[in-house]
């Protein structure tokens, strides 16, 4: 599979930091040796609580990495709320517009499979309760941004919203379109980066095929660039110029796959606001969606850029 040479996309941003708009949740995971099939029982090993959200997992793996974000959600005012904050504070997310509601945080019942793959059930909770006037509220945050990073656990309306905000003030956003829901037509005109993993993708287009095709049918609907998020395979980069490659996966011995494709959306925006081109940026997110595999948690899981640069060391030859 030939590459072709890409240039950056979005501009250098002198630190303009990142702006998560996203969700906030606890994850209660119980590792088991298989997932149930439905009407089966399963003995499980062990139960933990650990903070997730796509959101929120996406804001920690670039915090990790030492670049400047801000968040922007709703946690609830249960006994989770508190913890879930300050776990972002402690990745050095800025969480100053993190604003508490009355009810229940996020709450994400996980199945871990000892092969690692995992099955998840999302309750949204104060995630539910984001509205595009609480958006509105912090237009200038927005305004500011690098990159605005938008998933799909938010209400709908409220992630329209942000968008169609974003294409107004020139701020660039991705979308990892997960959960899988239908878009309305405009916002395939105003994403910059839309990262679906194959089972996503397969979602939008009614079927599965291959990444080159299943790129070119997405950019077909008005998008500027896609990165299809393939897993083992690596990912697959296609803009709308033409321009297209492979950024091939660094072998490793998966143990929990939590969160991966959140570790690669914050590792990707972060090197695209270095200055990465998409398929540098892309490998780079690849090595820290790797190292993320090996470890257990959403948010635990992710690397350090000292962590990053030491895996990309060791790994140079790998092709």
């Amino acid at each position: 599979m030939h590459l072709r040479h890409f240039t950056n996309t979005i501009m250098p941003a002198n630190r303009k930091p990142i702006v998560v708009v996203g969700s906030v949740t606890m994850d209660m995971v119980t590792c088991t040796p298989q997932i149930p099939r439905t009407g089966q029982t399963v003995i499980g090993t062990s139960f933990t609580t650990t903070p997730g959200g796509k959101g929120a997992n996406q804001a920690v793996a670039a915090a990790r990495l030492g670049y400047p974000v801000q968040f922007l959600g709703h946690v609830g005012d249960d006994i989770y709320g508190p913890k879930l904050v300050q776990n972002l504070k402690d990745a050095g997310v800025d969480t100053t517009f993190l604003t508490p509601v009355p009810g229940s945080s996020g709450l994400a019942p996980i199945f871990l499979a000892e092969n690692g793959q995992n099955a998840i059930v999302v309750v949204p909770g104060a995630n539910g309760e984001v509205e595009p006037a609480y958006i509105d509220q912090h237009i200038e945050i927005i305004r500011n941004a690098g990159i605005v990073l938008c998933q799909l656990e938010l209400p709908m309306r409220t992630t329209e919203h942000t968008i169609a905000l974003c294409a107004e003030l020139g701020v660039p956003v991705m979308l990892d379109p997960a959960p899988a829901a239908p878009l309305i037509d405009s916002i395939w005109q105003r994403v910059a980066w839309f990262t679906p993993n194959e089972t996503e993708a397969a979602f939008y287009l009614n079927g599965d095929s291959a990444p080159e095709l299943v790129a070119q049918h997405l950019l077909d609907r008005g998008l500027s660039a896609v990165v299809l998020k393939r897993g083992s395979e690596g990912a697959y980069i296609a803009a709308s110029d033409g321009k297209s490659g492979w950024a091939r996966p660094y072998p490793v011995n998966a143990i929990d796959t939590v969160a991966a494709g959140d570790c690669f959306n914050g590792a990707f925006a972060v090197a695209l606001l270095e200055s990465k081109n998409p398929l540098e940026a892309a490998r780079f997110a690849c090595a820290a969606s790797a190292i993320s595999v090996t470890r257990r948690g959403a948010q635990a899981s992710m690397p350090t850029r000292a962590d990053v640069d030491l895996f990309l060391r060791e790994n140079a030859e790998t092709t």
